[in-house]
């Protein structure tokens, strides 16, 4: 079994149903004796960084999370989730975080909303890249509240759905804005079971205005370009964490997900050409078994 940790800030039904469709069994607690009897642990999360500490302290998870990790029990942080594993942030503030990975939280490029980052010229902008968004006119000049709403009300929504994102839209030398929110690419900088079968230059569903700053290089797996290339995909013994939403990126979130079932010892299910593949395998050894009774009999 997996604990999803509760705290009061985070996509956690999403989450379980995406780890149950890969194979897995997962409960969503916010006991410390369930995070204790579990296998691995999942602490997603979507909001503030100072919230999210300050929730997980009132409701005496701190410790729990710490102690599990230093068990060596495997543990996997999604978006802000990813974030509070680093030592401190600097969103509205400054907050500690839970202090299990070496490094800090920082907005991307200053603390003002808005167009701050430029793309490169002739660079597809994953800043629109929106399921079920169609192009116009106005495409970069898209307000943030209307793209979050677009991203809510997408084909994926919060579930996981099959089939290739939207297609990129151009923006040659277009600002990109924060939040980070759309489908972009993952580059593969070091081989871990948790990246097993995810292709490099996968892409995956972002939302966020934070980034990590890892203070160890050797803990970094993917990275993504967003005007600047930032660690996507964390990972350090039995601690990892994703900076995108896996429960809302297809077959690459899925890959990561199933992943981590088989890593915490579930066992994640196999795909449909493994499953036909086995059944017509059995199928064979039937008709063989068969073949071998009525040729013994005569």
């Amino acid at each position: 079994m997996i604990a999803i940790v509760d705290y009061g800030m985070g996509n956690l039904r999403s989450v379980q149903k995406a780890i149950e469709r890969v194979g897995g069994q997962a409960a969503i607690t916010a006991e410390a004796e369930a995070l204790k009897a579990a296998r691995g642990v999942i602490l997603p999360g979507v909001g503030a960084f100072g919230d999210a500490m300050q929730n997980l302290h009132d409701r005496r998870l701190v410790e729990p999370l710490r102690r599990e990790s230093a068990a060596g029990k495997p543990l996997l942080g999604i978006c802000l989730g990813m974030q509070l594993l680093f030592e401190e942030s600097e969103e509205m503030g400054h907050h500690q975080g839970l202090g299990l990975l070496p490094g800090r939280v920082v907005r991307f490029a200053s603390s003002t909303p808005g167009v701050t980052i430029q793309a490169p010229a002739g660079q597809p902008c994953p800043a629109v890249r929106l399921a079920g968004y169609q192009p116009n006119q106005a495409a970069l000049g898209l307000d943030l509240a209307v793209q979050a709403e677009q991203a809510e009300q997408s084909p994926l929504g919060n579930e996981v759905q099959d089939g290739p994102p939207a297609p990129l839209l151009p923006c040659p030398s277009a600002p990109l804005r924060v939040p980070h929110v759309g489908w972009n690419q993952l580059h593969i900088r070091r081989e871990s079971p948790l990246l097993a079968g995810v292709p490099d230059g996968g892409y995956a569903y972002f939302v966020h205005s934070y980034y990590v700053l890892p203070a160890d290089e050797s803990i970094v797996l993917a990275t993504t370009d967003y005007g600047l290339e930032f660690a996507s995909v964390v990972g350090r013994g039995n601690l990892f964490a994703a900076q995108f939403h896996p429960e809302k990126s297809q077959e690459v979130g899925l890959t990561l997900l199933r992943n981590f079932v088989q890593m915490v010892g579930g066992r994640a299910s196999e795909s449909a050409s493994q499953r036909a593949s086995e059944t017509a395998r059995q199928r064979v050894s039937e008709t063989a078994r068969q073949q071998t009774g009525k040729t013994d009999g005569r």
